[in-house]
């Protein structure tokens, strides 16, 4: 987390509580389980999406402390289950400067860890009487994931892929989560149906800006700013919102015919990189990734003056402002 939320040092305080909850709740009787979930939460990074849980529940006083730091728990559980899940379909050496679970430790026993996680959130909500409401919105937000990925993996090396196919992956892989996370955190604290809605109106938003600004680092300055392969994404077909405007620009023959090669070297990704960053797609992509964030504002001058308002009014341009 470094000092991302030194600024909310509440905040902060739970994030810690939370993570010490997670790694004492995966803790197994197996030594080397238990020394493979420990490793898996050095890899953690800012814990977002269990801090939108928190930041939704400040929206009213409440009672529910417990129950809500317990949901979120459950959320960065869920998250982990997704990324290690994502890292074998990916074939992903690296997750956040360290080698990914799968590297490390076989795809075999990533994917049991991974599924083992998945079972895990749902003991870890059977510890408090959350209701059906809460129980769907979170089975959902799971289903949505893996819509996205099933997605995904369908239109690997797909040309013709839409921006609308695009929207929709990254809306499952990335925007499903935050919404749940933000709106259930409002839910849990008894916010009216009306706020919680755009709470997690907020967080789809927020999502999806957040995916897009992260696809645009692959085509930043400095390469691998956030541990992201882009000579491999392209290589194994992953065709992110930059690449699938340039395949749409005037000049597009050039990169449909290195992308068409079955033996495509990293000398070709390159040259594919170049003709991606001069077709005008990382504009586009920036204006689209704009548009979320302005969604995303507007939503939040909506909710009444409360500490959320406060705290997203602030943390959103910050988050949203990717350089890492």
């Amino acid at each position: 987390m470094n000092n991302f939320w030194s600024k909310y040092p509440d905040i902060q305080i739970q994030l810690n509580d939370i993570k010490s909850n997670l790694s004492e709740f995966h803790k197994t009787g197996e030594k080397y389980l238990t020394e493979s979930f420990d490793y898996l939460m050095q890899t953690g990074g800012k814990m977002l999406r269990p801090a939108f849980v928190l930041i939704g529940a400040l929206m009213k006083e409440h009672d529910e402390h417990e129950k809500i730091s317990n949901a979120a728990v459950a959320i960065e559980t869920l998250h982990m289950a997704t990324l290690i899940h994502d890292d074998i379909i990916d074939d992903a050496k690296m997750r956040r400067n360290q080698l990914s679970i799968q590297a490390k430790y076989s795809k075999e026993y990533a994917v049991y860890m991974g599924d083992y996680l998945f079972t895990r959130v749902f003991m870890i909500l059977a510890k408090y009487d959350y209701t059906r409401e809460n129980l769907y919105d979170i089975s959902k937000g799971i289903s949505k994931i893996c819509i996205g990925e099933m997605m995904q993996n369908r239109l690997r090396y797909h040309n013709d892929v839409s921006t609308k196919d695009y929207l929709k992956i990254i809306a499952g892989k990335t925007a499903a989560l935050f919404a749940v996370s933000l709106g259930l955190g409002g839910h849990l604290a008894g916010v009216s149906e009306k706020d919680a809605k755009n709470l997690g109106r907020i967080g789809y938003n927020v999502g999806m800006a957040f995916q897009i600004k992260d696809d645009l680092l692959d085509y930043s300055s400095k390469n691998n700013v956030v541990g992201k392969d882009t000579l491999s994404d392209l290589a194994n077909g992953y065709y992110t919102l930059p690449v699938i405007y340039a395949l749409k620009a005037e000049s597009s023959n050039n990169l449909i015919k290195i992308l068409d090669d079955q033996d495509i070297k990293e000398e070709d990704v390159m040259k594919a990189i170049h003709i991606i960053k001069n077709s005008g797609s990382i504009q586009k992509t920036e204006a689209l990734a704009d548009r979320y964030t302005k969604r995303a504002m507007k939503a939040i001058e909506d909710l009444p003056s409360c500490r959320t308002k406060d705290i997203l009014r602030d943390l959103v341009p910050i988050l949203l402002d990717r350089k890492h």
